[in-house]
């Protein structure tokens, strides 16, 4: 009897458990589709011509696939100044929110003084206002100094609403960094200084790289305050120049489309190639050794 009953219940916790993951998979495949049908769609309505778009309803499939859509593209609007203007926003932003981010994550990480956690606080909460709260000060503070229509003005504006998050990741990182390892180079005669640059940054260079992903991203995906302080067309950077596109007649769905994929295939290919180092960073502070 006991046997019996033994039997039956693991029959029960094995059929339970194959339900269970039955519909875990079920789930995980929903949402990876919702997830990737835009980008498939977005790839669809590129390749194939905009009649076959435009028709209802459309054809899941592409009917038709033409690569000519990407030339055109490239020889009627500035897309190739936008980019350029984009990646040296980028740029610019993450290689100044990475070095202010390594001295302010060291201060708040290694050294001890009077209302660090308070300053560490304010950081975090800085996070939780909206941009356009500043907006308006910081277009008439510009307009003043002169500094509009300049595209290192408008990289340090996000490299700084991109610097708290980054300087928090960062922070998690070197408080992993083991302190007898700290103090070991401070006998050795290094300063704080020398400690940070020949110590800490080595064994903190996943964590540096995910900052500077995030300060990339935080440049290349950048509108607001690029609609408003760039006003010129020369500097205008690639998430305000394809909004432009469709307030121009005779722009075909194929066209805008393109311009959509070929925006995202740098962050994208960026990401991928970086992603090893992003992963061990964001996760290098959630447990210390």
């Amino acid at each position: 009897m006991t046997s019996t009953v033994s039997t039956q219940l693991v029959r029960y916790t094995r059929a339970r458990d194959t339900v269970g993951r039955t519909l875990l998979y079920i789930a995980i495949i929903a949402v990876t589709l919702v997830t990737i049908f835009p980008i498939y769609w977005m790839l669809v309505s590129t390749l194939q011509p905009n009649s076959y778009t435009l028709h209802y309803p459309p054809p899941f499939f592409p009917q038709e696939i033409r690569f000519a859509q990407f030339g055109e593209l490239f020889a009627g609007h500035p897309v190739a100044n936008w980019l350029k203007n984009s990646f040296l926003i980028a740029l610019m932003s993450m290689l100044l929110c990475t070095a202010l981010t390594v001295v302010g994550a060291y201060t708040l990480s290694s050294l001890r003084w009077r209302g660090r956690s308070a300053f560490g606080l304010f950081l975090l909460v800085t996070q939780m206002l909206p941009e356009v709260l500043v907006l308006i000060p910081l277009y008439i503070m510009y307009s003043r100094l002169d500094l509009l229509n300049q595209l290192p003005t408008l990289s340090v504006v996000d490299a700084a609403f991109a610097l708290p998050i980054c300087i928090w990741i960062l922070k998690g990182v070197f408080d992993s960094v083991p302190p007898e390892v700290l103090d070991a180079a401070l006998v050795d005669g290094c300063s704080e200084l020398s400690t940070a640059w020949r110590i800490v940054l080595p064994l903190s260079t996943p964590g540096l790289v995910a900052v500077a992903v995030v300060a990339f991203f935080a440049g290349w995906n950048e509108y607001l305050y690029a609609s408003i302080l760039l006003g010129s067309t020369e500097l205008m950077p690639a998430s305000v120049g394809l909004t432009t596109l469709k307030g121009l007649s005779g722009v075909q769905v194929e066209q805008y489309m393109a311009a959509g994929m070929v925006f995202s295939i740098l962050p994208v290919v960026f990401y991928l190639s970086m992603q090893r180092y992003i992963i061990s960073g964001l996760t290098a502070g959630a447990v210390k050794g």
